[in-house]
């Protein structure tokens, strides 16, 4: 057998936390398919005789069911409790996997006519199971990585979510080179590719804490590939933006891009190999919670007894409400903004980047703060809100869109990295999964209450008193001023928690100067 498949044979047997690592991310890097609705969405608003409104409708569940995680977590909570089902771990990933087929399997019917046009609320459910199946995916990767990674959960929950955040540009990326411009095949693609990933791997992911002084530099080589995918895939999409590639530059760029996301598999084994070699003492993990301290793991339940859970809750409904307000209103801003077409596609196409980068940055440099000063996560939240206000202010009374996009991007990406983390830091880690999928549920609420009775009605407004459309700053100046106060309102909010929670890392800061 060659060398390297022996090193690859030897990390599977061992359960190794870093195999388990890199399976994740192969899962996180295909189940990003709620990112790429805009590739088939026109093949499915024509294919069903959908007028504009109702493609909204089912849009909707797509958000509903790529944010909804509660199902998710408690199914984790359940199987990972019981030793009916091994590790349980197995479970979650089966159930999204035929979440992923299931939902685009019968799309893609409906959009070939096998099955003929079936009503709209069907068509909403297909939908929601496509989409739910990034809940089951995102929990289990998320809550192992905080688990194998306890020192630098922030690092591993941006690590994930970043790639998840890049896996929609890469999908897109491999249906152009092998399908073209063939959105019916994309929704089949979707059924198949991310569910024969997930059965492939997910029995390489296992719970194995092996603390060492050595996890950092490994995980930083982790961070360092993702920034060259984004890096990557920016460059890319900017280049296609301009240019029309010939199908050997698809094919050489997709697969240069295939190599990059495989190549975390050589970091796993560089580590495993650096930790057979020089072995160092397992240490207790730095990050405590304040159950640790009380000897208790909060379920759902009494978390939302907690005036924590709702600070923080409500926190995540201002900034991610109004940040995906935005994001799903750029191309009417730009419009209204006199933009051109392709201005407009490239800040939509780079806003997967803007988001990788909060994703991975917060995550990465709340965790440096935090062992290096001790520094509550949630003043990141607080930090970030301060951001988007000038973000929103930008986009509403100058019009640069360019900046504005760029500020709300990475500041909303923030919390998908900051808001799991600090649930697992401030409510155990056991039901972990339940508990951020709850608080998860801000997002589309969020993004309900100000794309649809904020920004619609307002909008809407101007546009007839102009005779049907608007042109001008005036058109979302109103909408951005909403949202700059309600950020404010936000960073008062995740200021309380910050102080609330000041014991908690003021004892993390306390245990690693006694370590």
């Amino acid at each position: 057998m060659p060398l390297g498949q022996n090193k690859i044979l030897h990390l599977i047997m061992e359960n190794s936390k870093w195999l388990s690592a890199v399976a994740s991310i192969w899962i996180q890097v295909t189940s990003g398919a709620t990112y790429t609705f805009g590739i088939y969405s026109a093949t499915l608003k024509s294919s069903q005789g959908y007028d504009q409104t109702t493609l909204n409708i089912v849009s909707v569940f797509k958000d509903i069911g790529g944010n909804i995680g509660v199902l998710a977590g408690l199914l984790y909570s359940a199987v990972t409790s019981s030793s009916r089902f091994g590790s349980g771990l197995w479970l979650v990933y089966l159930a999204g996997a035929v979440h992923f087929f299931a939902g685009y399997f019968l799309m893609w019917l409906s959009v070939t006519g096998v099955i003929d046009r079936p009503h709209v609320w069907l068509m909403c459910l297909f939908m929601f199971m496509g989409a739910h199946a990034q809940t089951f995916f995102n929990t289990a990767n998320i809550v192992v990585g905080v688990r194998n990674f306890p020192d630098y959960s922030g690092t591993s929950v941006g690590i994930m979510k970043g790639f998840v955040g890049l896996s929609g540009a890469i999908l897109i990326q491999i249906y152009h080179t092998l399908f073209g411009d063939n959105p019916t095949t994309y929704l089949l693609m979707l059924a198949v590719f991310p569910a024969l990933v997930c059965l492939a791997t997910m029995s390489l992911v296992h719970v194995n804490p092996s603390n060492t002084s050595n996890d950092k530099p490994h995980l930083n080589r982790f961070s360092l590939i993702a920034l060259i995918i984004a890096t990557y895939l920016m460059i890319i999409i900017i280049l296609q933006n301009i240019f029309i590639f010939p199908s050997w530059a698809h094919i050489l760029t997709t697969t240069i891009l295939v190599i990059m996301t495989l190549s975390p598999l050589q970091v796993a084994l560089t580590a495993q190999r650096s930790e057979q070699r020089s072995p160092s003492p397992v240490m207790a993990p730095l990050i405590t919670t304040l159950e640790d301290q009380n000897e208790v793991e909060m379920n759902l339940l009494q978390a939302m007894s907690t005036i924590n859970f709702w600070l923080l809750f409500l926190a995540m409904v201002c900034i991610m409400g109004s940040g995906l307000a935005t994001i799903n209103n750029i191309t009417q801003i730009g419009e209204s903004l006199d933009y051109s077409t392709v201005e407009i596609d490239t800040m939509v196409s780079l806003l997967s980047i803007w988001n990788f980068l909060g994703r991975f940055g917060a995550g990465f440099v709340s965790d440096l703060f935090l062992h290096k000063y001790g520094g509550g996560r949630p003043l990141f939240i607080s930090l970030t809100q301060l951001a988007m206000v000038v973000g929103y202010l930008t986009i509403g009374f100058s019009g640069n869109l360019y900046i504005g996009s760029v500020i709300v991007g990475v500041c909303y990406g923030s919390q998908w990295s900051l808001m799991p983390t600090i649930t697992s830091e401030i409510f155990g880690v056991k039901h972990m999964g339940t508990i951020f999928n709850t608080i998860a549920t801000a997002n589309p609420m969020g993004s309900y209450i100000f794309s649809v009775q904020v920004v619609a009605n307002i909008y809407d407004r101007k546009a007839q008193a102009s005779g049907g459309l608007c042109h001008g700053l005036h058109c979302f100046r109103l909408s951005f001023s909403i949202f700059a106060a309600v950020c404010g309102f936000g960073i008062i909010v995740s200021l309380v928690l910050f102080l609330r929670t000041r014991g908690l890392y003021a004892s993390i800061l306390q245990r690693r100067l006694k370590g």
